[in-house]
């Protein structure tokens, strides 16, 4: 019964303000658009705090547990019962952070990264106004909170389902984009969601992104 609150609850908060995909007042990490590729976008994020878990399974199954996990999460399910707001997007990927987080250290239980082709690692970003110092620690052991460094991606947003066959068409436009670009990407890349399941297809942002560094072509 939790559990099935817990996902009525977050569907509910991931609607924002309508089902056609308006998030009014939904924060989003921060970040400055530093150039332009194309329709390939450019950005640099501050370091930020982030929420994750690992999940196995095929790409949307896996995200939806993921998305479930988390939103236990702040939904009451830490240290303190307290609720934090559900910001966008919600990461997913081989290696949805940077490889470099740093995990908070626990004195009691407690984006997507993995190692295989069936893992998968599922972030939501921490709200800016939270610190290491001040997040509620998770309750579920699953649930790890990290730092996720300054970075610079490439972005490339487009709207639909986000199924498994479009994102990877998506990450191959993305990755032929680069070429010549002088902008070199490191790692793999990741898929950001910014609007809950029942939005209508038309009206999705949903991006897909890889870290990048700057090369002269």
């Amino acid at each position: 019964m939790k559990t099935k609150l817990v996902a009525v609850a977050a569907a509910l908060l991931t609607t924002a303000c309508s089902t056609v995909g308006v998030r009014s007042g939904t924060e989003e990490p921060a970040f400055t658009e530093v150039a332009r590729v194309g329709d390939i976008q450019i950005r640099t994020y501050g370091e930020r705090i982030a929420a994750e878990t690992m999940v196995t399974g095929s790409n949307e199954a896996a995200r939806n547990r993921g998305f479930q996990r988390l939103a236990g999460y702040i939904f009451g399910g830490n240290a303190a019962r307290a609720s934090i707001a559900m910001t966008a997007p919600v990461a997913q990927g081989t290696d949805a952070g940077s490889g470099q987080s740093q995990s908070i250290a626990m004195t009691a239980p407690v984006a997507q990264g993995g190692a295989g082709q069936d893992r998968w690692m599922i972030q939501f970003f921490m709200p800016a106004e939270y610190t290491m110092e001040t997040l509620p620690v998770p309750r579920d052991p699953a649930v790890v909170l990290t730092v996720v460094p300054a970075e610079t991606y490439a972005v490339l947003r487009f709207s639909g389902l986000g199924s498994a066959q479009t994102v990877a068409t998506k990450q191959a436009e993305l990755e032929a984009g680069l070429t010549g670009s002088g902008w070199v990407s490191q790692g793999e890349p990741v898929v950001w969601f910014y609007d809950p399941p029942w939005t209508l297809p038309p009206a999705r942002r949903n991006e897909v992104a890889v870290r990048v560094i700057r090369r002269e072509p």
